[in-house]
């Protein structure tokens, strides 16, 4: 199962994914804090991380590309409330793996963070 990293604006949706996950045997850190959360992929490379589009500090997309920087083969899954083509195409660009819409789908969630995760895999090789 994988190491994931949960990063939102909003501590009871990352836990609702953290619970989401866990269930599938993922192991699950959740932040609130973006710099917490970039501390914590240089010292623990994750396999995936999702990303909120709106955080406090910085933008989803900026995080992206800041996570990008510290550990490259990490999937990345953006998600929002407030989905936009362009934000869609940034994410892309910068390296996200998917895009995921809220509210969320659980079994979305999961075929999404499956996907990731094999992707990674095959990365890493």
């Amino acid at each position: 199962m994988g190491d994931i990293m949960v990063l939102d604006d909003v501590l009871d949706a990352g836990i609702m994914i953290k619970r989401i996950l866990e269930r599938k045997g993922h192991q699950v850190t959740v932040f609130t804090d973006e710099l917490e959360a970039l501390e914590h992929v240089r010292t623990h490379p994750v396999e995936v991380a999702i990303l909120d589009i709106r955080l406090k500090k910085m933008s989803g997309v900026d995080m992206l590309e800041e996570l990008k920087k510290a550990s490259p083969l990490t999937q990345v899954i953006m998600l929002t409330g407030y989905p936009t083509l362009e934000t869609a195409r940034q994410s892309k660009e910068l390296g996200a793996f998917d895009y995921c819409i809220k509210p969320i789908d659980k079994e979305e969630l999961e075929e999404k963070v499956a996907g990731a995760l094999a992707a990674g895999k095959v990365a890493a090789q």
